[in-house]
């Protein structure tokens, strides 16, 4: 899916959710444009001398709800229509998880992999002062993202923090510990998904305990969640990522493969298991897929060759919408990820409130909040698509849409 057809699948599902609750117009006018797209150029010192210049956006979608809100990615193949598309599904995201933040997204077209240390704490920096007239805690608060991390937000959060001459750590969250990250934070959006896990087996009737599950990802999201489902007694048959895949339909040993994967760089090559064909790991029978990698991975095509019962989206935007009829019509239960993996933006936004409160919350107060958090999104995602006997995606877009025509018809428009 290119980056102008995910902001277009973001728009549809838009006006999807906006005929089906009768949005109002105006509404529905609003949100069909980012609030502001600013680009910026980026230009650094390399440590030989020579000044490269890249391209980096940052984009509010709706900041209605509260301070946007979203990750900053670092990648050869980000664009404005990708991280307008993000911003977009950061503020439906928020609105779901009823958390006070409004969309926002960030990014510079970087292969970060080619940068050395010095080179890319030179561009954050750089790049933080470029949209720094965007961000504060009640302005815009980002986060990590694709290749980011909490060493990168330190430098965002110090940089801010030099200019303003006072610190300010609730700019970012997924810092670091030592400068006012979260307890709990790390493995939040893995933890977000095993609970939307539990809770739609609950509603379907189905038993986790020896039920499969296959995962596509063994990242920063699908490497922890392999090792929670398995720890709530699923079996973890097949998992891939960008080098391959390994498959054990007796389940595979999840901390035995994080070790080799740790090792390898990749679960290709894991003694205790069959070698697997990424492609191929939709057609396994299973209870549970989890595409916890790429975008647009599920098509029509794959959408009709898929031999899972229930599909919970830890990616963002895994899915095409050329999928969800099909998906629909075979019978094919799929958690939307704007609830699915919305653990992690909740867990930031725990974070945010310690750092506005100057006081640190304890780990098991953290889990317990994200469980009561997740839950209740998930309740009323349910329930709204029982009531409009549509989709969980649907219904999904359907609670976010109407949150959000209620603040934006409360607050009025300026002037």
């Amino acid at each position: 899916m290119s980056e102008s057809d995910a902001w277009q699948a973001v728009l549809e599902r838009i006006d999807d959710a906006a005929s089906l609750i009768g949005l109002d117009p105006n509404v529905h006018k609003i949100l069909s444009k980012p609030t502001r797209v600013l680009e910026v150029a980026v230009p650094i010192r390399m440590d030989d001398g020579r000044v490269e210049v890249f391209t980096g956006w940052r984009v509010h979608h709706d900041v209605s709800r509260g301070p946007g809100k979203g990750g900053i990615r670092f990648h050869q193949s980000v664009t404005a229509e990708e991280v307008m598309a993000l911003a977009a599904e950061m503020t439906l995201k928020c609105a779901v998880v009823d958390i006070p933040f409004g969309g926002a997204k960030g990014g510079v077209r970087v292969d970060p992999s080619t940068l050395s240390m010095g080179e890319l704490e030179r561009l954050t920096r750089r790049y933080t002062m470029d949209i720094s007239s965007l961000l504060g805690p009640d302005r815009d608060v980002p986060a990590p993202d694709v290749n980011t991390d909490a060493r990168v937000m330190a430098w965002v959060m110090d940089t801010i923090s030099m200019w303003r001459g006072e610190s300010v750590t609730g700019v970012v969250t997924g810092k670091p510990l030592a400068i006012g990250g979260s307890l709990g934070h790390v493995g939040a959006t893995s933890q977000g998904v095993l609970i939307s896990c539990r809770a739609i087996f609950q509603e379907l009737g189905l038993q986790m305990a020896g039920a499969r599950a296959v995962v596509q990802g063994h990242g920063k999201v699908g490497g922890p969640l392999c090792y929670l489902l398995s720890s709530s007694g699923m079996r973890v048959v097949a998992v891939t990522d960008a080098f391959g895949g390994v498959y054990n339909p007796a389940g595979l040993d999840t901390l035995a493969l994080a070790d080799h994967a740790a090792r390898s760089g990749s679960v290709k090559g894991f003694e205790l298991a069959d070698p697997l064909d990424p492609a191929k790991i939709w057609e396994i029978e299973c209870e549970l897929a989890v595409p916890a990698a790429l975008d647009g991975v599920i098509g029509a095509v794959e959408a009709e060759r898929l031999g899972a019962k229930v599909v919970v989206e830890a990616a963002n935007g895994p899915t095409l919408p050329e999928a969800d009829p099909v998906l629909d019509r075979r019978g094919i239960v799929l958690v939307p990820d704007i609830l699915a993996n919305a653990g992690g933006v909740t867990a930031s936004y725990f974070e945010w409130a310690q750092s506005r409160q100057g006081y640190a919350w304890e780990e098991p107060v953290v889990a317990e909040r994200l469980r009561r958090v997740m839950e209740s999104a998930f309740q009323a995602v349910w329930n709204r698509s029982r009531d409009l006997k549509v989709t969980l995606r649907r219904g999904a877009v359907a609670v976010a849409l109407e949150r959000l025509e209620e603040a934006i018809t409360f607050r009025g428009l300026f002037p």
